[in-house]
Formats: structure tokens, sequence, C-alpha cells
């Protein structure tokens, strides 16, 4: 139900949807690689100066967060900052070919607008909200990500990591997140879980020889990885439906010369399934299965497992409280519940700590990570999520017994010490 005060900052919002349509353009226009969003930052920092908002917060190398409001409870809203490398995207980098493909710059412009809008009322709220800005979700441009960890930079490959084990989301009771679809029948995803997955890079390894005059001389390392491949896909109808299995990945390394047998193949992929249970056991039946084709044709391999990032589990009693908001702009039917998807997000690891929500929303056109996508309707992107999130914002600062409820029935999944080991290995 729209009350007075989040009826009045819905009007506010409706007041100024141009300017915040013309901040999701900006955004959209330019998209950067994960912990290189610098000029995000400062498209950021223009706005919330312009609004009189102030940074509460610099962290994981480009990273930031505003606060508004004071005392408890304490609501997060999570906004992600990087793009993606997207060939052909129009809007694409002509140097990293990074585009906004995943639609992460319309949460940033969601986001803050409805932190800007929430503001003219916080005076008479009592609690905090802090908009956190988190740097690179993709888990891509990993060589550079390693070098900024040798550097001293960052501790870890993904910005929620870093966010994590630094403590900045410890003193907050709940928070909210959404996430763009495409290609859906429904405006509006709730309670969907994302999958956990491990990122492999297997390097096969022969013996270089003139590919025509001595190939018996050669060991090939080309013919390892595609035996490997074969295997995998003799494997598949060995996973079950349910588990949504998913094994993914590309060659970065395929040899020097045409003229040469290729000693070093290069492959890298990812190990996905929705069932986190088997994932340890998949990803080394493929460890074995890599070593096994390397074997067989006289080579070796070496296999770097990184691990990726853990399932989503939404918290249903959070949910309810976002699906009310949806409701005031929308029809029940045009919202899909706990859907299984095998996508993956480092805001699955925060569930481990904190009760966290991901909606997700459409007004998107073409494929997600695709060349082809675009916004197709600016006000249902970036106008009609603000006031989702506004509301969303609202309703739980008005009713802190709700939010002591949510926190009292979620149970952390993990302890800091123990995710500390599973990022180090």
């Amino acid at each position: 139900m729209i009350n007075e005060m989040k009826k009045e900052v819905a009007e506010y919002i409706e007041k100024h949807q141009n300017e915040i349509i013309e901040l999701g353009n900006q955004l959209f226009t330019h998209p950067e690689l994960g912990f290189r969003e610098f000029k995000t930052a400062e498209i950021i920092t223009e706005y919330r100066k312009k609004h009189n908002l102030k940074i509460d917060k610099h962290y994981a190398y480009t990273g930031l967060s505003i606060s508004i409001g004071s005392g408890r409870p304490h609501i997060g809203v999570l906004a992600e900052m990087d793009a993606i490398p997207t060939q052909g995207h129009p809007c694409a980098d002509p140097e990293t070919t990074a585009a906004h493909a995943c639609g992460h710059s319309t949460q940033g412009t969601a986001t803050l607008a409805a932190l800007e809008a929430v503001n003219h009322v916080i005076g008479q709220l009592k609690g905090t909200v802090t908009l956190f800005y988190t740097p690179a979700e993709e888990f891509t441009d990993l060589e550079y990500r390693k070098g900024l960890i040798r550097e001293g930079k960052i501790k870890y490959l993904s910005g929620k990591e870093n966010m994590l084990v630094d403590g900045l989301f410890e003193d907050v009771d709940c928070i909210l997140h959404l996430h763009a679809m495409g290609g859906s029948e429904y405006r509006f995803s709730v309670g969907s879980t994302l999958a956990g997955f491990i990122y492999k890079k297997i390097t096969f390894i022969g013996k270089a020889a003139h590919a025509a005059m001595m190939p018996h001389l050669g060991v090939n390392a080309l013919n390892e990885c595609a035996l490997f491949l074969n295997a995998v896909a003799y494997l598949r109808e060995t996973f079950r439906d349910e588990d949504m299995v998913r094994i993914h990945g590309i060659i970065d390394d395929g040899g020097n010369t045409v003229n040469s047998i290729p000693d070093k193949v290069v492959y890298e992929c990812y190990v996905r399934t929705a069932n986190y249970n088997i994932l340890q056991t998949l990803n080394k039946q493929l460890t074995d299965t890599a070593h096994h084709c390397a074997a067989a044709i006289g080579g070796s391999c070496i296999v770097e497992d990184i691990p990726g990032y853990f399932p989503l589990i939404q918290d249903e009693n959070l949910s309810r409280v976002v699906e009310d908001n949806i409701l005031d702009y929308a029809d029940a039917r045009t919202i899909k519940h706990n859907e299984t998807s095998v996508a993956g997000g480092d805001v699955g690891d925060i569930c481990l700590f904190k009760p966290i929500i991901q909606y997700g929303y459409t007004g998107i056109s073409g494929r997600i990570h695709g060349a082809d996508m675009r916004v197709e309707d600016p006000y249902e992107v970036y106008v009609l999520q603000t006031k989702i999130l506004a509301g969303s914002i609202i309703d739980l600062l008005q009713d802190p017994e709700k939010v002591e409820y949510i926190k009292k029935n979620f149970q952390p999944k993990m302890t800091m010490e123990d995710y500390i080991k599973y990022l180090e290995g």
C-alpha cells in the first residue's frame, strides 16, 4: 500500500524522471571493467554532489558508499559498477570491449536515485540507509586483478569478496539488490536462486616439433585439449537435469604457429551447478579427466582452480517487502517466483552472512551479456525501479520490528574464518 510518505517520494521521482534517465544514459555509455570503474565513480560523484549526498567510505580500490540518516535500523542497498567484455556492442569501450550488457549501470542509476529521493524525507524517519557501490562483480580480466593483489590494492578477485572480508556489511541489518532480466515473459522475478561455480584454468603441455616434417617427434597439446573437450561432452549425459550443470569455456592459447606442433594450449572454463553440494565432486571429475586426456596423448597438464561464487539464497521475509512494493505498480501475474537460475554472482557470498534479496526487472531488449542488449524502456528500467526501491526502503525504516524479525529469522551459513579459508584455498 502506498502511504502518504511513499506517495510524496514517488511524486518526487516522477517529477525528476528526466534527470534519472539521463544518469542512466551516462552510466550505460561509460562502461568499465572491474576494478577500473574510475569514470563510473566520477559520474556517481557528480550526481551525489549536486544533491548534497556525502560519500561514507572508499574501499575495494574503486568502490564507494553513500549514507543517509542515522541510527537503526540500518538498511543496505547494493549496486554493481562494472561492465563485461562484449565484442560488437555499440557502446563498448574500443580498448577493453567493456559494455554494460549485464545491466549493472541500471542498478547504479535506480539505487542512487532512490537514495536521493528518500533523503528528502529521511528527517521524518529513524534509521540509516547505505548505498554500497561494489566493483568487479563479473569474474573476468583476472590477470589484471591478480596484478592488483600483488600490488596490495585488493585482497581477492571480486568486489564483494573484498568488502565482506573488510567488514563493510557488519553493521547492516539487511540488504536490497536488483538485477536486470532479458527475454522474460514476466516483468519481475522474486525469490530466484543463483548457482555456484569454480573457475578452472587448464594448461595442456606437449612438445613442439615441425608440423609437416616431424610430427611424430612432437606431442600435440591441442589434441590433448580436444580429447578433453570430447570427454566432457560424453560426460554430459551423466549430469542430472535438476542440478543444472554447465561447463563452458574458451581456448586462450592454441599454439604459436600453424607450422609447429602446439606445445602449450590454455583452456579456461567455469564449472557451474545449481546444486552446490555436488560442485566439488564435479570439479574433481573434470580435473581427473584433463590429466587422463593429456596423458593419453603423451603429454601432461597443469590445473589451476580459483574459488568462484556461492549460490544465492534469497531471504523470503525481505522479498515480501519488495514484492509488496512491486504490487503497487504491477499485476501479480507479471511476477515470476522462485526461479532456479544457473547464473552466478558474488551477491551469493553475501547471503552467507546477511539477509539479502536480488529481485529481477525487465525493460531490457536483446540478450543479457550480448552485443544487442539495450535499455528498451527507460521509464520501466530507471524510474519504476527507483520508486520500488524507495518504497521498500521507507517500509523497512517505518517498521523496525519487521527488520528485527528479518534479522532474527536469518541464519548465517558460514563463519568469516571459514570464508577466508575458502577464498585462500
